[in-house]
Parts: C-alpha cells; sequence; structure tokens
C-alpha cells in the first residue's frame, strides 16, 4: 500500500503462540466418519485422528490425498472444530470449481476413507480463549473463527466474543443453524424480509467496537483478499488499533 491517508493494515503480530514443529511434522492417518452439508456448495467433514495432538482456535492443517497410481495433493484447510480430547477433529470446505481435492470430497469421499493430515500449522491467527475476541469473516472465512465460537460454548468462557458474518444470501450462510446472539449476518446480494443488504459497512462494527471491554478487543479477520483488505480498514477507521487485528486472507 502507498496511499498516505490509509492506516498500513499488513503488518506482523508479535506474541505468536508457539507450535510443537515435532507434532506437526508428523503425517497422521485420519479417518473420515461423518459428511454433514451446510448449504448448497459447503460440507463439514469429521475425521477421526485417535493419535491428534490438539489444536488451538484459528490454527490449521495440512491434507493429502493420494491416488492408486501414486499421485499426491496437498493442501491446507483451517480447521472448524473446537478443541477437544475426543481425538476428532472437523473441516469445512467449499467446493471449488475445478478443484482436485474439495472436488474429491464433495463428490467421491465416504465415511471410512483415509487421508492423511498434519498439523496444527501456524500460531499467528490462533485464539487461546483468554481475550475479548470480535471474528469478522466472510464466506468459508468464517471457519476458523467457528472454531472459537465453539471453544467459547463448549467451555462456557465469560470472555466477551462477538462474530459478524458476512454471506452472499442466507443459503450461502455456513453453519446458519449454530449462531446465537453473538453473531451478526451481513448478506450482500439477497436476505430475508426486513433485512437491508449490502456489504460489511462501519454501521455494522459501530455497536461492537462501542462495548470496549475490559483490555479492548482482539480482532480476527479472515475472507478474500479483498473483503480482508476492506474489513481491516474499516476496523482501523473505526480507532481498533492496528497491532490489535489479525489477519487471514485467501485467493
Amino acid at each position: 500500500m502507498t496511499e498516505t491517508s490509509t492506516p498500513r493494515t499488513r503488518f506482523a503480530v508479535p506474541g505468536r503462540i508457539a507450535v510443537s514443529n515435532r507434532a506437526a511434522a508428523r503425517w497422521q492417518t485420519a479417518t473420515l466418519t461423518e459428511i454433514r452439508r451446510e448449504t448448497p456448495r459447503a460440507a463439514s467433514f469429521r475425521f477421526a485422528v485417535p493419535a491428534w495432538a490438539g489444536h488451538l482456535p484459528g490454527q490449521h492443517l495440512m491434507l493429502r490425498l493420494t491416488a492408486p497410481d501414486g499421485y499426491t495433493a496437498q493442501r491446507h484447510y483451517s480447521i472448524s472444530s473446537a478443541p477437544d480430547d475426543s481425538g476428532h477433529l472437523e473441516l469445512t470446505l467449499d467446493h471449488v470449481d475445478g478443484g482436485e481435492v474439495s472436488g474429491w470430497f464433495h463428490t467421491r469421499a465416504r465415511p471410512g476413507d483415509e487421508v492423511a493430515v498434519r498439523g496444527p500449522l501456524s500460531g499467528f491467527f490462533a485464539w487461546p480463549g483468554d481475550r475479548p475476541a470480535l471474528l469478522v469473516g466472510a464466506g468459508s472465512g468464517v471457519v476458523p473463527l467457528m472454531s472459537m465460537v465453539r471453544l467459547h460454548r463448549a467451555r462456557g468462557l465469560t470472555v466477551p466474543l462477538r462474530l459478524l458474518v458476512s454471506a452472499r444470501s442466507p443459503e450461502e450462510l455456513i453453519y446458519a443453524r449454530e449462531y446465537g446472539a453473538e453473531t451478526l449476518p451481513v448478506f450482500t446480494r439477497a436476505a430475508p424480509p426486513g433485512v437491508p443488504v449490502g456489504r460489511l459497512a462501519a454501521a455494522h462494527l459501530a455497536p461492537v467496537l462501542a462495548e470496549r471491554p475490559a483490555g479492548g478487543w482482539e480482532a480476527y479477520v479472515c475472507g478474500s483478499n479483498a473483503f480482508a483488505e476492506h474489513a481491516s480498514r474499516l476496523l482501523v477507521a473505526a480507532g481498533q488499533p492496528v497491532d490489535r487485528i489479525r489477519i487471514e486472507r485467501f485467493g
């Protein structure tokens, strides 16, 4: 960014959470146990990984598929489930046009199939549940944020947490059945009667930022490059400290 009138929103946040390189480097077998449809183009896939060392909400893993002829394909995917000790974890995948890995999951995968995974990876975007969290996501960018929401609920945490999630329409809102009072959906193309349609705006963020919990918000933004840039600019303009915004972007 070269504009002098706009605060910079690309940065590194100090105090990254340490990740065990030894655990993250080890490939493990994950067995698919359940497939759950979320939207017409997104589904959640639950895996049994008995030796999984655990993760923090916001972390991701590397997944590897191997074809009968030995060809392999690897992709990074955010973990959508909350950390627990059950030996299971979940991923939520969009069906990407032409995507060989997401295409396989959406058209061929069945319970009992095995894939290889390693992780957890990256502590930069992780939320350990010890600070107020303002979560802002769009489309499948809500996946790592849902891990944070689920942890908050599972452990009955009292630390403030709010989620603003943007989707094109109610039909494309991932995890729609799970949202509660902590969540504000924003619809950009179609919305229920009486709900305005439009892009995430300062007016959506203002009431949350005005709450100002003790210690302030730690903001987590996840989505496409365009959305992440737009949302982070809105946050900075509204007074959220730049060094209290963590961004994960894709595309």
